[in-house]
């Protein structure tokens, strides 16, 4: 530690210090009453940071996900809370969330799942444009060495990388083809081979 650090932690605490000792002077009457109320937003503090902490957790638990069913080469997807269907699969080793998209032709990789996949997207060529809600962009044909949900396995699968701004990965056309039955009911979509 050097003698800047030191001098600041030495302000912070001579401020602390002055803080607490003009709080405890101001409620010295009432200092049972302070301490409880203390004492509740600690707890409440302590039960945001759990909370927090835990999201991903409840999160994972209390929403329903994607049934692979290798025997009857079926995926069942239910309906997100926002009205799309998520399918994550594993693509070259890297599980990727994709937004199952009816309306892309192709497999879209954002750069950074395509960084996640093992493609450096600054090396790739984006020789292609597509259209998107957003205008046009560039796309860099790449294809895929392994694409797996669960036992479902395809190589070598077509796929591009989108240069512009893209929040996810899109699951579009090329793969959906791959199945023989695409259905949605209930609130379920399920890919039959």
């Amino acid at each position: 530690m050097d003698d800047f650090d030191f001098a600041r932690l030495t302000y912070l605490v001579v401020l602390g210090s002055a803080v607490v000792f003009w709080f405890f002077a101001v409620n010295r009457g009432s200092m049972n009453k302070v301490l409880q109320q203390a004492m509740i937003w600690g707890f409440l503090f302590i039960g945001v940071i759990a909370a927090y902490g835990l999201w991903d957790d409840v999160r994972r638990t209390s929403v329903p996900q994607q049934m692979v069913s290798i025997e009857g080469g079926q995926i069942e997807l239910p309906l997100s809370a926002d009205g799309h269907y998520y399918l994550t699969a594993d693509v070259n080793g890297a599980f990727i969330d994709f937004v199952v998209d009816t309306g892309a032709t192709d497999i879209v990789l954002s750069e950074a799942d395509a960084r996640r996949a093992g493609f450096t997207p600054s090396e790739l060529d984006y020789i292609g444009r597509a259209q998107t809600a957003n205008g046009e962009v560039r796309i860099a044909p790449v294809r895929i060495d392994r694409f797996a949900v669960g036992g479902i396995e395809d190589v070598g699968v077509r796929a591009v990388v989108n240069e512009g701004d893209l929040d996810g990965s899109l699951l579009g056309m090329s793969y959906l083809q791959r199945f023989n039955s695409v259905e949605i009911s209930g609130g379920r979509l399920v890919l039959t081979r």
